[in-house]
């Protein structure tokens, strides 16, 4: 009975997501669905990245958590325009659903958008499996966690479009090997991009902003 309830979700928002993708089509927005583990950096990767894009790409966020708006507020600062989806009146579920961002994103406005950013609750297994309706989905794992987490959490990686491997500038100070948590993530998805970065001092952004900048060109041409 709890597998047939949990196919008739998974249904109901893959319905939702193609309504989504139309929306976002129509919208000519490049949508990009930001997922990590609670502490990987996710927000202050985006705040960094976001004032590097700005204005040249002109960036939208959704940010989800289950409680606060501490992230939101973070990123307000760099100029983008922000909304927040709370899942705590939700019952407090661990991921983004697909009709709470199409309820967002048209709250938020897109017309005037080129990247509209979905960052994602802070877990490496729901996330994974709730289509949104995003053009591509991006994985950050911080050196600050362990290498076998792409083995142990397989899907989240699976349906990665790209990866960021982010605090490298803690490795001098940690015992984690960076190149077995890639070689863990290309064995799990073995044409996973994966990008090397720090968001404290930016190291290794150039070419992570360069694959952003291809993708919502190559779907919006501007």
């Amino acid at each position: 009975m709890e597998i047939n309830i949990q196919k008739r979700v998974l249904e109901a928002n893959e319905t939702q997501a193609d309504k989504n993708r139309k929306f976002f089509k129509e919208q000519n927005v490049f949508v990009l669905n930001m997922m990590s583990s609670p502490g990987s950096g996710k927000t202050q990767l985006l705040c960094k990245s976001l004032k590097l894009l700005m204005p040249s790409v002109r960036v939208g966020v959704i940010v989800g958590d289950i409680c606060t708006r501490n992230d939101a507020d973070r990123l307000e600062i760099t100029g983008a325009k922000v909304t927040q989806i709370n899942t705590d009146q939700f019952g407090g579920d661990c991921h983004l659903s697909a009709h709470l961002i199409l309820a967002s994103a048209e709250g938020l406005g897109c017309l005037d958008l080129d990247l509209l950013i979905v960052e994602n609750i802070g877990n490496l297994v729901c996330p994974a499996e709730f289509d949104i309706g995003e053009d591509a989905k991006a994985v950050v794992l911080s050196v600050t966690e362990g290498e076998d987490k792409p083995l142990k959490y397989p899907l989240m990686f699976r349906v990665a479009d790209v990866a960021i491997l982010n605090k490298i500038d803690l490795l001098p100070y940690l015992d984690f090997d960076a190149k077995l948590a890639v070689d863990n993530m290309k064995q799990v998805h073995p044409q996973l991009p994966v990008f090397e970065v720090s968001a404290k001092t930016q190291q290794g952004f150039e070419p992570w902003l360069e694959w952003v900048k291809i993708k919502v060109f190559e779907k919006t041409g501007k």
